[in-house]
């Protein structure tokens, strides 16, 4: 797992919960990094599992929850990092239906051994959009995260709903209709 997802958790929680709660969770999560992270690095998943883990026995905050405010954060980096990226599109199901066959080529272009999630359109309309997710990792609600923040962006609203697939969460129908 890239360094910048990292890095961007580690500003989240030192700004949500305090550099306390940071060092906390590093202590905690016993991790063969010691919690030291370059945005350019790859890091071991079950490293931001621990801390994941250990966040959520400290503040009682749901993994998934975790996830989607984590995502929500993420999303301002990709905003103030990547302008050029969002000022593509012009419409919030366009752009999610493009995270395959465009937004993740970008991402491998700076990052070429990112391990990404696969999305699979199964179907598009102008106010729908029916998304697979495919990961081993299963943090779709890190996706629904970024979905709900790309609406925000657009000045549009959505219901998205999230439909588990397998049990295990690696694989996610997102079926969203914009309101």
């Amino acid at each position: 797992m890239k360094g910048i997802v990292f890095t961007e958790f580690l500003d989240l929680v030192e700004t949500k919960f305090g550099f306390e709660m940071v060092d906390k969770i590093i202590m905690q999560s016993k991790l063969e990094s010691n919690g030291v992270y370059t945005s350019i690095g790859t890091y071991k998943f079950s490293e931001m599992l621990h801390l994941l883990q250990n966040l959520n026995k400290n503040t009682g905050i749901s993994i998934d929850n975790l996830l989607e405010v984590y995502a929500e954060h993420f999303f301002e980096v990709i905003k103030v990092s990547y302008p050029g990226l969002l000022s593509t599109y012009n419409d919030p199901i366009e752009m999610l239906a493009s995270i395959e066959n465009h937004i993740h080529v970008e991402v491998r272009k700076i990052y070429p051994d990112a391990e990404l999630p696969v999305f699979i359109v199964e179907s598009k309309t102008e106010t729908s959009l029916i998304m697979l997710y495919k990961s081993n990792r299963a943090m779709h609600h890190f996706g629904l995260g970024l979905m709900n923040k790309t609406f925000e962006y657009f000045n549009a609203k959505a219901t998205i709903v999230l439909e588990k697939i397998k049990k295990d969460g690696t694989e996610v129908r997102f079926v969203i209709n914009k309101n």
